[in-house]
């Protein structure tokens, strides 16, 4: 039985619609890039040597989820499930992210967490990395995309002068649509993905903040303004969030969604932070980011909103091995703590994440949640928030937390969640049990699907994550009853077109295929 560990509140006995009938919270969605389960200390205090201070007042002061999941282990499908309260497998994109210049995933018409916010009375805002696809403005009138990386690479100097048909197609003077603010964002200001995926070009509203000038590669080589280095970008947009906070001059409440780039490639922390964590650049740049939570917190503190301010702090998705597991292991340091994989990957460390919730006026601190949840769930929980009913058509994945946060049980529809990988690999969570559509990690890390098949190891995978968190025992053969049941409602789900009853919509592409490159014998 799922166990909370929670004080009574002093609105014990009140229905959730009486106490927020007359006032709605604020709201802020800290979403940081790669961040693991374990980097977080207090989900991690035996094997995670990074400090990390003001995420650990966030879930001291607040609740913990210990089971919450991302809908994908990488960024672009988690970004679209956030947004959306949809699952990302839905659309056309079954794998992989979009890159730097790919067209909008969302389409205009589909409510969005924004756009409900907004029609309900709410400002919103976004300040940092979209991922999300957009249209951008061309000279030519053809798809955005940069000149061939040899030919990037030849450029590489920042004495190069500005000239379009060397360095990309973008039109830096046109109007750039599909993006935040056409999908329920009254304002944005940040980047179109990753710090290695150009171009390397601040973006406000719908208009480039500069020109790409020269080229620099981060990773990727492509078209860069004079302005911006990837270094400087972290201290940027907490700059802008804070100011966003402190200058906010409205009766109405507001939504702030703040998608850091960080600590994802290139992991750059400051000279501020440079050596902070004792082992390595990648404990720094983990610091950094903590501290972003840090300002954000303070300044809710200086404005006197922040006991009606609903903040969460999570992740994208797991820990990438970027940050050279090995060498941080040396120090003692697990950045997925006791769960396998990373990010990539179907196993837990790729979409078990931090998620940290923090509303005085409502939550009793030190409050600690077993729930199993996603972060999709945020639309659903909003609407609960408003007394809003979605339409059918908005949110099919998504169910209300709302009830956890006030120390009452959820009443969720869908019997578990689905997991989703780099490669499109699908994993069905009910309960315990965790079903695996694949023979190996179904991303990065070792084996993969042909070198598991090699190996002999089954078709799929199941395992008993309350005791087995590291999934380590195959139960796959020895559990067929197991396997059938939640085979069935894995496939039902992803037929059906929704997961939470009484919804009404259809998939974006005719076929979804469940067993990927996992032989079917």
């Amino acid at each position: 039985m799922k166990q909370i560990a929670l004080a009574i509140c002093c609105l014990f006995g009140l229905s959730i619609q009486v106490a927020h009938s007359a006032d709605k919270p604020n709201i802020i969605f800290i979403l940081a890039d790669d961040l693991g389960y374990g980097d977080v200390q207090c989900l991690n205090p035996q094997r995670g040597k990074i400090p990390t201070p003001h995420m650990d007042q966030v879930a001291s002061a607040g609740m913990t989820f210990l089971d919450a999941h991302t809908t994908s282990s990488v960024c672009t499908p988690t970004r679209y499930s956030i947004m959306t309260g949809r699952y990302n497998w839905r659309t056309q994109l079954q794998k992989s992210v979009l890159n730097g210049y790919g067209k909008p995933l969302i389409p205009t018409d589909r409510m969005t967490v924004p756009s409900f916010l907004r029609d309900n009375g709410y400002t919103t805002a976004m300040i940092g990395k979209w991922h999300l696809g957009l249209d951008i403005p061309t000279i030519d009138g053809k798809k955005a995309e940069p000149t061939k990386r040899d030919e990037l690479k030849k450029l590489l100097s920042d004495d190069v002068a500005y000239d379009p048909a060397k360095l990309s197609n973008i039109d830096w003077e046109g109007t750039i649509a599909g993006g935040p603010v056409d999908l329920g964002f009254d304002s944005w200001f940040g980047i179109t993905a990753s710090l290695d995926f150009p171009p390397y070009v601040w973006i406000r509203n719908r208009n480039w903040v500069g020109k790409g000038t020269h080229a620099k590669a981060f990773h990727r080589p492509g078209p860069a303004s004079e302005d911006f280095e990837a270094i400087e970008v972290l201290d940027k947009l907490a700059a802008e969030s804070v100011k966003f906070i402190s200058d906010y001059d409205s009766e109405k409440p507001f939504f702030a969604y703040m998608p850091l780039p960080s600590p994802h490639t290139p992991i750059v922390p400051t000279k501020k932070w440079q050596g902070k964590s004792g082992i390595g650049k990648y404990g720094d740049f983990v610091m950094q980011t903590d501290d972003f939570v840090g300002q954000i917190v303070q300044a809710l503190e200086a404005k006197g909103i922040s006991g009606n301010t609903l903040l969460i702090v999570t992740s994208d998705n797991g820990c990438s091995k970027q940050a050279k597991f090995e060498d941080l292991a040396e120090h003692g340091h697990y950045p997925s703590a006791q769960y396998r994989g990373s990010k990539s990957d179907i196993w837990e460390g790729g979409h078990r994440v931090p998620f940290l919730v923090k509303w005085p006026k409502v939550i009793s601190p030190g409050s600690v949640s077993e729930h199993l949840v996603c972060q999709m769930d945020l639309l659903a929980t909003c609407a609960e928030l408003l007394q809003q009913d979605l339409p059918e058509s908005a949110g099919e994945d998504s169910e209300s937390i709302l009830p956890i946060l006030y120390a009452k049980e959820p009443s969720f529809s869908r019997k578990g969640l689905i997991h989703h990988s780099v490669s499109g690999h699908f994993a069905y969570r009910e309960g315990d049990y965790k079903l695996v559509l694949s023979r190996g990690s179904g991303g990065w890390t070792a084996p993969g699907e042909k070198a598991a098949a090699e190996m002999g190891l089954p078709k799929g995978q199941l395992y008993d994550i309350a005791a087995d968190p590291g999934e380590q025992t195959n139960l796959y053969t020895s559990q067929p009853e197991v396997v059938e049941s939640l085979l069935a409602q894995l496939t039902d789900y992803v037929l059906s077109c929704s997961t939470v009853l009484g919804k009404s919509s259809s998939n974006d592409v005719e076929e979804i295929t469940l067993w990927k490159g996992s032989k079917k014998k």
